[in-house]
């Protein structure tokens, strides 16, 4: 039985964290629809009304409020002049829970947002990757005998 490589996956396996490329850049028409369309996606998973996101946001700021109005600005796609600042796409994320926002965001650059112990399966399967390295080296140099000088072989 041949061992699979380590990037093959199997007929019916996924990968839990996908490979990510850093695009060359961003269209940024297309970003922007696409952050918007997350964002009210978001909302409509989280169980709360609009309202209510605006005056967690507010609390989380520690603004004395923030309006229902500015809210739907930041997810109306035909509004783009309402970009989002990052402190408040934070609130935002915090306000309905959609920490999958974050990955949404970073994955443009290439990258994967993990969430807390999580880092420790990098980390391991890192330290699983580097053991192998060093038993291929150590493979390939038990591979050739090594005579001491000196050392004779006993009759």
């Amino acid at each position: 039985m041949s061992k699979n490589h380590p990037d093959q996956l199997g007929l019916f396996e996924a990968r839990v964290y996908p490979e990510r490329i850093e695009v060359g850049s961003v269209d940024l028409e297309r970003f922007r629809s696409e952050i918007k369309r997350a964002m009210s996606q978001a909302i409509r998973e989280s169980g709360y009304d609009r309202q209510t996101i605006a005056l967690r946001m507010a609390q989380y700021l520690g603004l004395p409020n923030l309006s229902k109005t500015t809210l739907d600005a930041y997810t109306a796609e035909s509004k783009d002049s309402h970009d989002i600042s990052l402190l408040r796409f934070s609130a935002f994320v915090h306000a309905t829970g959609a920490k999958w926002l974050f990955d949404l965001v970073v994955s443009k650059a290439g990258m994967t947002v993990l969430e807390g112990s999580e880092t420790k399966l990098a980390e391991i399967a890192l330290l699983h990757q580097e053991r192998r390295q060093i038993d291929a080296k150590l493979r390939k140099l038990r591979a050739r005998p090594v005579e001491p000088k000196g050392w004779r072989q006993r009759p």
